[in-house]
């Protein structure tokens, strides 16, 4: 990932982060994303103790995927905020007040994990670029942009979100262990795949997208 230009140094997550998120966008195999059963206690004539629940073992991928999806919908809801009231095609207003809606159900669902996990309710990608996020700069682009033009950014800024979000919860599906988190992943999946669709469809798309 490359690293946004500032006067602060990366923090020091990062180096633990970043491998996670590269296995999770398939560039790599994560380290930690299978869980171990340890055995019955040798005094115990017969072995009665289940393997730890998936449902409630989390790995690292399993979080980093959560801190990864949740500000990258929170940066999503301000691009289609602005084109549900800007966009010029009333279908592309339409279609951003859907999915605004859409993004905003998945983060109710999104907070309470981070929170199941233990894992806090902030951006821990601030500062740094990542595929498929919408950034301040893109939202800046937006703002300044107007008629079809803004309808182009917006259209570009969506569909990588799309692309990207549907890429690594794909990942968390596969390499996840948390049964809770992979369902999520898997519901975030049908939504991004369904929307991209729709997407190809909209008017001006053909000549945004390419």
């Amino acid at each position: 990932m490359s690293h946004a230009t500032g006067s602060r140094p990366p923090t020091a997550r990062l180096p633990v982060v970043a491998p996670i998120l590269l296995a999770l966008l398939g560039l790599t195999a994560s380290a930690g994303c299978s869980t171990t059963t340890e055995p019955a206690p040798a005094a115990s004539p017969v072995r009665t103790a289940a393997a730890p629940s998936p449902s409630t073992s989390s790995t690292p991928t399993d979080a980093a995927w959560a801190q990864l999806m949740t500000p990258m919908n929170e940066k999503a809801l301000a691009l289609l905020t602005l084109a549900a009231d800007r966009a010029t095609e009333p279908r592309l207003r339409a279609f951003a007040t859907r999915l605004h809606s859409g993004q905003e159900a998945e983060l109710g669902r999104l907070r309470p994990l981070l929170a199941r996990m233990g894992l806090p309710d902030t951006d821990v990608h601030a500062g740094h670029d990542m595929p498929g996020m919408v950034t301040e700069a893109d939202l800046e682009a937006a703002r300044a942009a107007e008629g079809a033009a803004f309808d182009r950014l917006f259209l570009t800024g969506i569909r990588d979100h799309l692309r990207h979000s549907a890429q690594v919860s794909r990942s968390e599906i596969t390499a996840g262990a948390r049964a809770d988190a992979k369902q999520l992943a898997a519901a975030l999946v049908t939504a991004r795949e369904a929307a991209l669709t729709e997407l190809e469809g909209l008017p001006g798309a053909a000549q945004a997208l390419g």
